[in-house]
């Protein structure tokens, strides 16, 4: 069953109301779909409200996992481990930190701080992190995102290299701004294959990681 941890609606730059984003993913075959707009400390609280009335709804009548969470994008670093937190407290599932992509002018240092952040599940896009934070990211037990968004991908073979060496999670993410982005199996493996990962570990990301993330979210849940 398809899993999707990272995708954007309306309320950030997504061209999808989040209902209608859940729908597409329902009628697409997933199992689990998170809704992770982009936000900071000033409006994570008004997105975070929406997201997680939508997410219930559709979690009552749809057969569906919907994850209300959020991207924390483009904050000082140093802002990252208070903003995770109140994320957090907001009632965010899941908290996704938009890592130092090569094409996007994000502040060094952000990678670090969402791994040293126990609210923080995964780092996106996480460019060209370096081998001691993927290390400390198999410490800390953090998803690192292998993606299939454009300029964001550019880097997953690196990423996939450091994590095979480290022992370190992986996930596979759209990052959908539009039901375009959305995955098919077929595919998800693809991107998976062309980070440099085999046919077994493609199998682990899409499977067993995915499953261990599921079970971490809602051990914090009531669902």
């Amino acid at each position: 069953m398809l899993q999707d941890f990272h995708t954007h609606t309306s309320l950030s730059d997504g061209v999808l109301s989040p209902m209608e984003m859940v729908r597409r993913a329902v009628a697409a075959g997933y199992s689990t779909i998170a809704l992770t707009d982009h936000a900071s400390t000033g409006d994570m609280q008004r997105i975070l409200a929406e997201l997680i009335e939508v997410c219930s709804l559709a979690r009552r009548f749809w057969k569906i996992l919907a994850i209300p969470g959020i991207e924390l994008t483009h904050l000082p670093a140093a802002a990252i481990p208070a903003a995770a937190r109140k994320a957090r407290e907001l009632g965010a599932w899941i908290v996704v930190v938009h890592g130092e992509t090569i094409v996007e002018p994000v502040e060094e240092g952000t990678n670090l701080a969402a791994i040293g952040s126990p609210d923080v599940d995964i780092l996106a896009h996480p460019g060209l992190i370096s081998p001691e934070e993927v290390a400390l990211a198999a410490e800390k037990g953090k998803f690192l995102e292998i993606t299939s968004r454009h300029g964001h991908s550019l880097t997953n073979g690196h990423v996939a290299r450091l994590a095979r060496s480290a022992g370190t999670r992986l996930v596979l993410d759209s990052d959908a701004h539009s039901e375009r982005d959305l995955h098919d199996e077929v595919f998800a493996r693809a991107v998976l294959e062309g980070a440099g990962l085999d046919a077994g570990e493609r199998d682990n990301v899409l499977q067993a990681n995915s499953e261990r993330l599921v079970k971490q979210l809602l051990s914090r849940q009531k669902v």
